[in-house]
C-alpha cells in the first residue's frame, strides 16, 4: 500500500496551490463580506485546466485521476471555502453525470464546454419538499412531440445564477414515481433564477432559486435512460461526497494552520499558550484528526479510480470530514479566543463555511443511514 502521491498529483497539488494562494485566498475575505461570486477566479481556472480536471481529454478536460481533483478542491477549499464549494459542484455534480450518462452528442455539446472552461456548470436536485427525501420530487417533465415541457422549482442551488447549463431532475412517471434527468441550458426561454440567497457561510459560492416554467429542451436532452434518474442522482452524490469530505480537509487545515500560528505567538502567564498542554490536546486532536479525514477521502477516490464500488466509503469521508471540519473550526475559534470572534481573524468565517457541509449532498443523518444500510442494517 503506497500513500505517497505520484509525480503527476504532486504537480497538480503543486500548481492548485500556487494558484489558490496568490489568486483565491487574498479575496476570500472581501467575498465573504460582499457575497460575491468570482467570475473572475473561475474564468481564470478555466485557463489553466482546472474546471474539468477529472475530465477525459477528449471532452475537453485535463484526463486526471480523481485523488488529483480531490487535492484541487481541498487547495481551492483551503484558500476560500464558498469558491471550493462552487468549484466542487461545478465539476463533480454538473461535468461527471454528463461524463457518465451523456450520448456521445451530449458530452460534445454540453459537457465540452464546461470542462474546457468555456461556462460553469450546475445540478438542480433539492425542492421545497425534497431535500433528502429526494423521491419528493414535484417539479415535473412532459413530452409534447419531440420536446420535453418542464416546470417547477429548485431551491439551494450552487452556481444556478452563472451556470451556462443545468443537469436537474424531475418527475417523468407520476404513478409510479418515475425521475428523470435532463439537461437544460439556461438561456431557454422560461428558465430564471431567483436573487442570491443571503447566506450565514460560504457566502462566496453563488446559491438560487431555479424556476421553470413550461421550458421546454429537445426530447434528446433527457439525461440517461427515462425514468433513471433516481439511481443517476444517487450514484452522482456518491462522488461529490468524496470530493465535498475533500473540502471539508481544506477548510479544516486552514483553520488549524491560523490556531497553531496563533499559539505559538500568543503568550500569556509568561509563556506562548501553544505550552499550555490544554492547547496542545486541541491541536494534536485538530491535526490528528484532519490528517485521518484526508486519508478517508484518499480511500474513496481511489476506489472510484479502480472502478470499485465506494458508497460506504464515500460517506464514512463526507460524515466524517464534515463533522471534523466544523469541530476544528469551533476549537480554532476557541484558541484564538475573543480573536477568534472578530472577522479580522478568519476563524469565524471558516466555521460558518464548514457548517454547510454538515448539510449539503446529503446530512450527516443521511450519511449514518446509508452507512446503516451497506452494513445490512
Amino acid at each position: 500500500m503506497n500513500f505517497e502521491l505520484t509525480k503527476e498529483q504532486a504537480m497538480i497539488q503543486s500548481a492548485v496551490r500556487e494558484f489558490a494562494e496568490a489568486e483565491i485566498a487574498p479575496l476570500a475575505a472581501q467575498l465573504d463580506k460582499e457575497s460575491r461570486f468570482p467570475i473572475e477566479v473561475f474564468q481564470k481556472m478555466g485557463k489553466l485546466g482546472f474546471l474539468g480536471l477529472p475530465i477525459p481529454e477528449e471532452y475537453g478536460g485535463a484526463g486526471a485521476d480523481n485523488i488529483s481533483y480531490c487535492l484541487a478542491v481541498e487547495e481551492i477549499g483551503h484558500a476560500c471555502g464558498g469558491t471550493g464549494l462552487s468549484y466542487e459542484a461545478h465539476v463533480s455534480l454538473a461535468c461527471v453525470p454528463l461524463l457518465l450518462y451523456g450520448t456521445e452528442a451530449q458530452k460534445q455539446t454540453y459537457l465540452t464546454p464546461l470542462a474546457s472552461g468555456e461556462g460553469i456548470g450546475s445540478f438542480g436536485l433539492t425542492e421545497p419538499g425534497a431535500g433528502s427525501d429526494a423521491g419528493g420530487t414535484r417539479t415535473t417533465a412532459v413530452l409534447d412531440g419531440d420536446e420535453w415541457v418542464i416546470n417547477g422549482n429548485k431551491i439551494y442551488i450552487t452556481n444556478g445564477g452563472y451556470a451556462k447549463t443545468v443537469v436537474l431532475t424531475a418527475v417523468t412517471d407520476k404513478e409510479n414515481r418515475g425521475i428523470s434527468a435532463f439537461i437544460v441550458p439556461t438561456d431557454t426561454p422560461g428558465f430564471s433564477t431567483s436573487k442570491p440567497y443571503d447566506k450565514m457561510g460560504m457566502r462566496a459560492s453563488n446559491t438560487v432559486e431555479l424556476i421553470l416554467e413550461n421550458v421546454r429542451v429537445p426530447a434528446e436532452n433527457l439525461l440517461g435512460p427515462l425514468n433513471g434518474g433516481f439511481k443517476q442522482f444517487l450514484s452522482t452524490l456518491d462522488g461529490g461526497r468524496v470530493a465535498i469530505a475533500a473540502l471539508a480537509v481544506g477548510i479544516a487545515r486552514s483553520a488549524f494552520e491560523t490556531a497553531l500560528g496563533y499559539a505559538k505567538q500568543r503568550h500569556q502567564f509568561g509563556q506562548s499558550i501553544s505550552r499550555f498542554q490544554a492547547i496542545q490536546h486541541k491541536l494534536a486532536n485538530m491535526a490528528m484528526h484532519i490528517d485521518l479525514a484526508r486519508n478517508a477521502v484518499f480511500k474513496a477516490a481511489w476506489l472510484k479510480d479502480q472502478g470499485k464500488p465506494y458508497t460506504l466509503e464515500a460517506s464514512y469521508a463526507k460524515l466524517f470530514a464534515s463533522e471534523m471540519c466544523t469541530d476544528t473550526c469551533n476549537q480554532a475559534i476557541q484558541i484564538l479566543g475573543g480573536n477568534g470572534y472578530m472577522k479580522e481573524y478568519p476563524v469565524e468565517r471558516h466555521l460558518r463555511d464548514a457548517k454547510l457541509i454538515e448539510i449539503g449532498e446529503g446530512t450527516s443523518e443521511i450519511q449514518r443511514l446509508v452507512i446503516a444500510r451497506q452494513l445490512g442494517c
